[in-house]
């Protein structure tokens, strides 16, 4: 029986190794060069992983770029959850929660008032606003999946994959420039990385980029987001029952094992129970985990595909985009 187990093991891990490999690689790369020239080294991994793109298309590695940039990324988040406390959360005061929970609910409807005014239909802007106020790319899945049918949803959904991620890849460069221009403390400027960026990785390559003051106040603002993914999912799925969709197919868990992970560790780093070499251990292997994912990531980014699905996608989700890092700095400049 364990030989059979070793085999069939064996037989579904095998395709993966490539381009498992080929991501540890370029992180590899990325450390070096990060300790060399006193960069981040998570910029590095994406711009590196970005020149191998071809890499990701039909091929040995595809598999393992896929299995990397997702399921090595979920792991390096849950771990994060030994570099925080319930005490680091509670220093926040309640202001991120209330910022968080504004901006999610506002930029939705603003983008589904954007989408009928542009002349799309205001799901789409239900689904493309979900995805620049909650959790990227898992968030457009997750409520593509509890929408009804239609015949462009797969398409739309596709763009709004590939649109979040690139604008996502781009606020990671730029809005770390943003908030040092603006002159935000470590801890604001937590809050408007994790409140801005669209996916999970980007926000944490960004913050930790800066400070891990930085990084953990924006891990924790960014896991606030993912959490607003179960009402907006409750919603679109009232929206499903409304318009009489069947009930056949699967759904996504309404909140991720990854972040239901990083709370569960946070806990136990709170009880001070944790000794500091499984701290330091926990921390290292998340953050090889997340330069890993990022490469990854850089390797599965096709900036080129937004140029076949016309001018009005584009601009709806760069304006989500725009108005969501602008009210979210508004509420940063009032204590909103």
């Amino acid at each position: 029986m364990s030989a059979v187990s070793l085999s069939v093991l064996r037989a579904r891990t095998h395709p993966l190794v490539p381009g498992i490999l080929m991501s540890a690689v370029v992180a590899a790369a990325a450390t070096f060069l990060g300790a060399h020239y006193h960069a981040p080294v998570m910029l590095f991994a994406l711009l590196v992983g970005m020149a191998l793109n071809f890499l990701s298309l039909d091929g040995p590695c595809k598999a393992g770029i896929e299995f990397t940039s997702r399921e090595v990324l979920r792991v390096g988040i849950a771990l994060l959850g030994m570099r925080i406390t319930f005490s680091q959360i509670a220093q926040l005061g309640w202001h991120p929660v209330v910022m968080v929970v504004a901006s999610v609910v506002i930029t939705i409807l603003v983008a589904m008032l954007a989408a009928r005014a542009m002349g799309m239909k205001a799901l789409f802007g239900l689904l493309t606003g979900g995805a620049t106020a909650i959790c990227g790319a898992s968030a457009a899945l997750a409520l593509a999946a509890a929408l009804p049918p239609h015949p462009e949803k797969e398409r739309s959904t596709l763009f709004t994959v590939i649109g979040v991620s690139a604008l996502s890849t781009l606020a990671m460069i730029v809005y770390p420039m943003v908030v040092r221009l603006l002159g935000f403390d470590a801890m604001k400027a937590g809050a408007f990385l994790g409140g801005t960026i669209h996916d999970v990785a980007q926000v944490v390559g960004a913050g930790y980029g800066m400070s891990p003051e930085t990084g953990d106040a924006a891990t924790v603002v960014k896991l606030m987001r993912v959490a607003m993914l179960l009402p907006v999912i409750m919603c679109a799925a009232l929206i499903a029952r409304v318009q009489g969709r069947g009930q056949g197919d699967q759904r996504p868990p309404l909140l991720p094992w990854f972040a239901v992970g990083f709370i569960v560790l946070a806990a136990l780093n709170s009880t001070g129970w944790i000794p500091s070499s499984v701290q330091v251990f926990a921390n290292d292997f998340s953050s090889w985990c997340l330069v890993v994912a990022i490469s990854a990531l850089g390797m599965k980014t096709q900036l080129r595909e937004l140029a076949g699905v016309g001018i009005r996608p584009i601009v709806l989700m760069v304006g989500e985009t725009v108005f969501l890092a602008l009210l979210v700095i508004a509420m940063l400049r009032f204590d909103l």
